[in-house]
């Protein structure tokens, strides 16, 4: 039998889903989209699990979608339901109540970069490489470019998505595409120490938390602010809450 197209591992806390199709690069298959997508369903409603690492094996991160799949489309229509199964996995990996960490090995490129913006952190090897890289092909990479634009800079973003040029680690750190570029000896320890971080607070407060930022971040100020002082109000009547102040108080 061929191994899973993605493998699952529960390290206490953390859950770690490796993308693992590595002789075609990890490409966001219907069937890798699919298998990620009922993945993260599924941790997401697990209480045991406080966070996701996504990884991949071998030499390359995610080459971005399948082309033979694309061009397999049979009309627009088609087309449009594929591109629409992987917005919906992308925002899945937004919606998801657990913080989601990309562990970047290697080159993400289009639907690959695209991944790696929509998760909410990002560590990456200081080898690895990102582009959304579709114009090259004549096929510019709109829907990539909303989760780009939503980590980078506008001019950031689109220089990319027009060049499509391809950065390195560091200047992806630079830009917010990813948080920090690490010698491929330290990722999984800086990786890790993250996870533990995030997995030894109040669940709670992390998933109300998540949930507040991503919407207040697409919102005019005044409404942010009120989205976000109804969230702290509700926030302080959690047990996690009362006892942490409580504790605090009494030092």
């Amino acid at each position: 039998m061929s191994d899973p197209i993605l493998l699952r591992q529960l390290d206490g806390p953390v859950a770690r889903l490796t993308l693992n199709d590595p002789d075609r690069a990890n490409v966001l298959s219907e069937a890798m989209m699919a298998a990620l997508s009922q993945a993260l369903a599924e941790l997401a409603a697990d209480p045991a699990v406080r966070v996701v690492v996504l990884g991949a094996a071998g030499r390359v991160f995610c080459a971005g979608h399948d082309l033979a799949e694309l061009t397999a489309a049979e009309d627009a229509a088609a087309g449009e339901a594929l591109f629409g199964r992987c917005s919906a996995l992308m925002m899945a990996i937004v919606a998801c109540p657990k913080p989601v960490i990309a562990r970047v090995q290697g080159a993400a490129v289009a639907a690959g970069c695209q991944l790696v913006a929509s998760c909410d952190l990002a560590y990456a090897v200081e080898t690895a490489r990102f582009a959304v890289s579709g114009i090259n092909l004549g096929l510019f990479c709109s829907t990539p470019g909303v989760a780009l634009a939503r980590a980078v800079g506008r001019k950031d973003a689109l220089e990319m998505l027009l060049t499509g040029r391809f950065v390195g680690a560091t200047e992806a750190a630079a830009m917010g595409l990813i948080n920090r570029a690490v010698p491929a000896a330290e990722l999984d320890a800086v990786v890790d120490e993250a996870a533990q971080a995030i997995a030894a607070k109040a669940a709670d407060a992390i998933a109300l938390g998540k949930r507040i930022f991503h919407r207040q971040v697409e919102l005019p100020l005044a409404e942010s602010y009120a989205l976000a002082s109804q969230a702290m109000a509700e926030n302080l009547g959690f047990d996690s809450a009362e006892a942490g102040i409580a504790a605090f108080l009494e030092r």
